[in-house]
């Protein structure tokens, strides 16, 4: 199944939000990305219907094993790809910015290549 760039994004940001607070709930999430209410009620929706995460009786959000999954995945690279561009010199701003595109469209065998190469320098 081929997941949306938006839906990778909620995902880590759901991921993040747990490392961070513990609990998560909708308008943490609504906070976190500067998004409406409603657009992330939509979007938790969408991602409770493909299994990605459940909600709790008191609202709490929480991933599911593929849920998990994607947003390793993600988290992953984008902290990874962060790191790399920042360390050859691109402003950290800039670099989160463009690690956040990267992320969703590099392909497995790529990132693990620039991983290999980097770690082997």
């Amino acid at each position: 199944m081929v997941i949306r760039e938006s839906a990778e994004d909620y995902l880590e940001t759901i991921l993040v939000l747990q490392n961070r607070l513990g609990n998560v709930r909708s308008i943490d999430i609504a906070q976190e990305l500067s998004y409406s209410k409603p657009s992330v009620s939509v979007a938790m929706k969408n991602l409770r219907a493909d299994n990605y995460i459940k909600v709790d009786e008191n609202g709490h959000i929480h991933l599911t094993g593929s849920g998990l999954e994607i947003a390793n995945k993600i988290y992953e690279r984008h902290t990874f790809l962060t790191g790399w561009l920042t360390s050859i010199g691109v402003d950290a701003d800039i670099a989160v910015e463009d690690a956040c595109r990267i992320e969703h469209v590099i392909s497995g065998q790529s990132f693990e290549a620039i991983k290999k190469y980097i770690a082997e320098r």
